[in-house]
Order: C-alpha cells, then structure tokens, then sequence
C-alpha cells in the first residue's frame, strides 16, 4: 500500500536470475544480482546506496561494523562446506535431510514410491481431457488444422494491439507469478467457480490456455505508450476504449481485425519462455515489428508463425512517425528467402521497408505450416514441405 501511494522505486538484491522488475514481487520495480555473501550483506544494511568500503553494515556496541569486517576467509567457508555439505543431502527422498538416514534412491528411480504407484490413471492412446479441468485443458494450437499446407496471404488493415519501447522482457510478456484477483485470468476463473484463494499461480495453470493467454502481457510493469504509464492495458483502437490487453484483442477477434505490436530494442530479452510466444499467438499477433530482438525469443516467435519484422537500421516507430493507431497493410511476398526486405504501407500514407527476420530456411517453412507444432504433426503424418 505505502509503495503504490507513495509511487516508489523500491529495490531487491538477489543471488538467482530473477533480476527483472517485478519478477520476485510485483511492486519490487529494481532488482540487482548479486553474490549470496552480498545480499546477506546488502539485508543487514537494509538499503542499496551504501558504499560498503566508506559505509558501517551496522552499529553494534558503540562500534562501527563493517563488511570487511564480518566477509569470511576462504578457509572458514570451507570448513563449514565440508561439516554440511554432505553426499547423503543428494541421496535422499526423506522430507527431513537431517532427522531421518539417508535412503539411497538413484538406483531405484524407476520404481517410484507408494504414493505414485498407487495413483490411478487411465489407459489408452489418447488423453482423457477432463473439460471440467481448470489445470489442463485441450490446447487450441490445431484447432482448424488441415493436411495441406494453408494458403499464406498479405496481413491486411491490422491494428497495433501494443506499442512498446525498448527492452520489453519475456516477463513483461509471459504470464508469471500470481494471478492478480482484478485481472482476466481471475476473471475466467471466477466464472468457473473458483473462489480467490484458489486461483493458485499462472505456473501451476500453464496447462490452461485460457488462463495463460488472459495473462499475456498482464504484468504490471508493462509500459505500453498508448497508455502512457505502467499498466496491463492497452487501448482499443476502433472506440478508444482503455481495456485489459487480452479484453482489447476479444474486441479485435470479434471483427476477424488483423493484430501486430510496435517494439523497441531488445524485445523479448531475458529468460527463454514458451508462453512469451504463445501467449502473443492466442492473442491473435500475426507479426511483431521491432528495432531488434533477443536471439532466441525471435527464434521462438518464428516456431510460433508469428512473423518477425526489423526497421532498417536507423529507423524507428519514432523516426518514421508512427503512432502505433494507424492501419497497416504488410506485403509478405508468396515466395519468401531468410531476411528478405518488406514492404509496410499505413493508412495514413506512410510508406517504409523491414527486414523478415526468419533467419534460416527452416524458420521459413515454420512459417509456412503455421507454426513448428504444425509442421511436426504434418511431418509425421508424411505430408511434404
């Protein structure tokens, strides 16, 4: 409460790889990696703009205390390495390491243990989806999938659903963490009966599709410049309505609207996340046009057929004058090669080239399949490129 009224920047200092905003807490806007010796460090002094050469840790007894003055020697840490780190921790399936003796288990890993083996589970080829299931649910991906490869045309009159700037990350786009109780996702659950202390997070529900797709690009740090502030919001551009983003591209589906998002550098950097790719294709994108991409994020919106486009070098949405509520029409020629130049004309006029980032021709034929999962079914099937 005292972060969001008072518009605060507060910071964590972490030893794993979750330095992004809002990854350990939504209202944790800055968070910095450090060694697990500095962040105890960084907890006793309880702020972040400390110099730890000129600055005490603390006051204890009158005396100053500094970081020099409590860092271990190399032959303490090994010495308490050795007391604890013990092989029987990495042996053991008793929920109590210390209390219980160790039971050897990688020999027997293919047996399991009671529990699992009294689970009963059903038999058979195919899944039994359970359609009162809100865990895991049949996936959409080939919904209206045919055996021939789909005709492939122009993206006519798309909408922008979101205009970015730089370094939008997997976070900002893949839902993460717990799901917000005024959000879509708690929305749809909701509808399904679900009481709020059972929403639970988007990762225990990444078997949902309609749980994750409501919380693509649902983080709070979201800074999407049709709105001009940190918010999961974006505007419908047709009526002007401020909406969820997931709420804006119901409202485009409805009338069958082309989507494409507007980026700055860097899109898609941080941790490789499957969802940052198939949350955008359930939202409907059909391409993303970016200053530059994280390597594999761009890797994965090809395996997706989601299309990758790069401003030429130098250009911008800024420099080209775009303000992301045009219309756009994107020439994607019948016969296409790896980085080939396209051209963009909007409804007002203006007129520019972006490269295709389908890099190797494999992307390519992703593309044309509608995605990897697409091609790997048709490819098992023996239908030809």
């Amino acid at each position: 409460k005292a972060i969001d009224q008072g518009e605060l920047i507060c910071c964590g200092v972490l030893s794993g790889n979750r330095n992004f905003e809002g990854r350990i807490h939504p209202n944790i806007a800055a968070n910095y990696l450090a060694s697990p010796l500095f962040v105890i460090a960084y907890a006793i002094a309880g702020r972040v703009d400390i110099d730890f050469e000129k600055e005490p840790l603390a006051h204890v007894n009158g005396e100053d205390v500094f970081l020099r003055d409590i860092w271990p020697s190399r032959e303490e840490i090994q010495a308490v390495e050795i007391r604890h780190v013990l092989p029987a921790m990495f042996k053991t399936m008793s929920l109590n390491l210390f209390a219980c003796p160790a039971e050897e288990v990688y020999g027997k890993i293919s047996t399991g243990n009671a529990n699992w083996n009294n689970l009963s589970a059903p038999e058979g080829i195919l899944y039994p989806w359970d359609t009162a299931s809100t865990y895991i649910k049949h996936p959409p991906f080939f919904q209206g999938m045919e055996r021939e490869l789909p005709s492939k045309a122009p993206i006519r009159n798309a909408y922008t659903l979101l205009n970015l700037g730089d370094s939008v990350t997997t976070d900002h786009i893949s839902p993460a963490g717990s799901i917000p109780r005024n959000s879509p996702a708690a929305r749809y659950l909701a509808s399904r009966g679900l009481s709020a202390k059972d929403f639970n997070s988007f990762g225990s529900r990444r078997g949902n599709d309609d749980v994750m797709a409501r919380g693509t690009f649902g983080n709070i740090r979201l800074v999407n410049k049709f709105i001009g502030k940190a918010a999961p919001k974006t505007i419908h551009i047709p009526s002007g309505m401020t909406l969820d983003v997931f709420d804006a591209a119901q409202e485009y589906a409805k009338n069958q609207n082309h989507l494409i998002i507007l980026a700055g550098k860097d899109y898609g950097c941080g941790s490789s996340r499957d969802w940052a790719a198939k949350g955008p294709f359930l939202l409907g994108i059909k391409a993303v046009i970016a200053e530059s991409y994280e390597r594999i994020h761009r890797s994965n919106l090809a395996g997706m057929g989601i299309i990758p486009l790069q401003y030429e070098e130098g250009q911008s949405a800024e420099t080209l004058g775009l303000t992301g509520k045009e219309t756009f029409n994107i020439m994607i020629p019948e016969k296409l090669q790896p980085r080939q130049k396209v051209d963009v004309e909007t409804n007002s006029g203006k007129k520019f080239q972006v490269v295709l980032r389908f890099d190797t021709e494999p992307e390519l034929t992703y593309y044309r399949h509608g995605g990897i999962l697409n091609y790997m079914v048709r490819k098992l099937a023996g239908v030809s490129n």
